[in-house]
């Protein structure tokens, strides 16, 4: 035999001899060895589990994007309803001071407030 065939024969015999345990601590050496409970159903890829957040991120950014938007359109509406509101009791307030005094001196008095208004905004 040549030296190549007996290294090639220790190598294949060293790699077919198992790693023993040794004693069990119990004493109940005829239960097979047992593993470490490793579940593989929730291992997912990395990838996946990167994909799977961005998609989660993106739902979100478009919720929240509908969100707004419906809260700006209702923000709108109770604008609308505080202007008309406002507009309804000015209207009034004219009229009961149209009633006491003459029309031009009203409109004379509307002009005023308006001028004064656009000064302080």
């Amino acid at each position: 035999m040549s030296i190549s065939t007996i290294q090639s024969t220790a190598t294949h015999a060293s790699s077919k001899v198992e790693a023993t345990h040794g004693m069990r601590k119990n004493g109940k050496q005829w239960h097979p060895p047992k593993s470490a409970f490793r579940p593989k159903a929730g291992n997912t890829s990395w990838a996946k589990r990167v994909e799977d957040r961005k998609a989660q991120a993106t739902m979100k950014a478009k919720e929240r994007e509908l969100k707004d938007e419906k809260e700006e359109e209702r923000q709108n509406r109770i604008k609308s309803i505080r202007d008309k509101r406002a507009a309804k009791e000015e209207r009034e307030r004219y009229e009961k001071m149209a009633e006491k005094m003459h029309r031009k001196r009203v409109e004379r008095l509307k002009r005023k407030e308006k001028r004064n208004k656009l000064l302080k905004s």
